[in-house]
């Protein structure tokens, strides 16, 4: 029953509010989701050791490890990027959660070398559709307008996860072993899947908390029930845009594997810590990661509603952030104090983080009916620079051991690589124009 007091603007507040919260109860999964899908991807890193110890395994073949996941990653991204289109997400993300979520666990059954590349392919496999999927529930749940600062939460909550994995990761080996913490950590992705499953839906008038105002998204939605056209393939390959943002991702790639994969083993082998200390200086370097995908999304949207020029809220920012992050992971390699050096890096991965929100924002507007393909086609287009940061580094480092090097000279100078790729990605973002489609033609 109405309220006989109640003005008609607090009428209609209290009509909207179910509405915005279902809509803020969306975003919360999906914020859950990117968080599980990075604190699942990283536990890794802290585990490398014992598991190089247990089964005998090189630097550069725990590199092969840490690739496989990646090469899986790119291969599966376009397809269930697609399937997403087609069938809608509910059902292809509760999969592609439980996949992963079944590979992380049997990560701490591996024997030895290939039986546990194959694990981690295959937990590549399950993880390559999640952000894709994502962007396009943004997408129809989000209008363009929120989409910078939902995109935003969405990336820190991923960047969260990444960060508080190393931390939690070391203890948990330190008290039950690498392999149960695989099984520990698995099993969170497994509550996630039932819990999605049961409460989202496609479409937002399917809800029965979406109230009068899902009427807007009801709107966009309409036009997916109708048969999904085809991707036009030779417009989205003579795309422009589509390749610069494949390169920046390569670029911004490269950087990101490395402090994921790589760091907690750099702070230990080349600056002394200790096991425990190298998981908090690591979870301070990806927490930094968070607060520039936080802040990335929110500086996006307000370049956005102050310039009203699109292009340039996203290129511009883009460009500055990835500089920014070279200067800042390079001065961190020539610092002699082990705090300095984790605060320069830790400013290096909050600036190549906070671009994120930019690369979001302009695949959404040239991909059209065709998001969730084209950004996991763009996204992919990111696997060379993770596959060679992965396999390179660990190959790099041994190399240098072989001659001779120990400590920060075997591993500082990648530090230096790191910084000339982020600047290649900056100058990338420079060309890429958010006005040009890449599925309709070029008027």
């Amino acid at each position: 029953m109405s309220n006989p007091y109640e003005s008609p603007i607090e009428a209609a507040r209290a009509a909207e509010r179910p509405a915005r919260l279902t809509k803020y109860g969306v975003l919360g999964f999906l914020c859950s989701l990117a968080f599980i899908l990075y604190l699942d991807r990283v536990c890794i890193a802290k585990a490398v050791e014992p598991i190089r110890r247990d089964l005998g395994l090189s630097l550069t073949e725990m590199g092969y490890v840490l690739g496989a996941f990646v090469v899986a990653y790119g291969l599966f991204e376009v397809p269930t990027g697609h399937w997403g289109d087609r069938y809608g997400s509910r059902g292809v993300l509760t999969r592609i959660v439980l996949w992963w979520s079944a590979f992380t666990i049997l990560t701490g059954a591996a024997t030895g070398l290939w039986m546990l590349v194959g694990i981690r392919f295959l937990f590549g496999a399950g993880e390559a559709g999640a952000y894709p999927n994502v962007a396009r529930v943004l997408a129809r749940w989000f209008p363009a307008e929120q989409r910078g600062a939902a995109q935003g939460f969405v990336i820190t909550s991923a960047q969260f996860g990444g960060a508080i994995s190393p931390a939690v990761a070391a203890y948990l080996i330190e008290y039950v072993g690498w392999r149960a913490t695989f099984a520990i950590f698995g099993s969170v992705g497994i509550v996630w899947a039932a819990a999605f499953y049961y409460w989202f839906r496609d479409d937002p008038g399917e809800t029965a908390e979406a109230g009068e105002s899902a009427s807007t998204a009801r709107a966009e939605v309409q036009a997916a029930a109708k048969p999904h056209p085809p991707i036009p393939w030779p417009l989205v390959l003579r795309s422009a845009n589509v390749w610069l943002l494949g390169l920046i991702n390569t670029c911004t790639a490269f950087v990101s594997y490395m402090f994921m994969q790589w760091y907690p083993t750099y702070l230990t082998d080349a600056r002394g810590a200790s096991p425990i200390e190298a998981g908090w200086y690591a979870s301070l370097v990806l927490g930094g990661g968070a607060v520039g995908a936080l802040s990335g999304g929110l500086i996006a949207d307000w370049l956005v509603r102050t310039t009203g020029n699109r292009r340039w809220s996203y290129s511009g920012y883009g460009a500055a952030a990835l500089a920014l992050a070279a200067i800042a992971i390079v001065s961190s390699a020539f610092c002699d104090s082990l705090p300095m050096s984790s605060l320069f890096a830790a400013l290096a991965c909050t600036s190549a983080l906070s671009h994120q929100a930019a690369w979001w924002g302009v695949t959404t507007e040239i991909s059209g009916k065709h998001l969730g393909a084209l950004f996991g086609l763009m996204n992919s287009l990111g696997v060379p620079g993770a596959l060679i940061s992965t396999t390179f580094l660990g190959r790099f480092a041994d190399e240098l051991g072989s001659r001779g090097y120990v400590g920060r000279e075997q591993w500082d100078p990648a530090f230096l690589i790191c910084g000339g790729i982020l600047l290649i990605g900056a100058s990338c973002y420079l060309r890429v124009d958010c006005r040009r489609s890449a599925v309709e033609p070029t008027a």
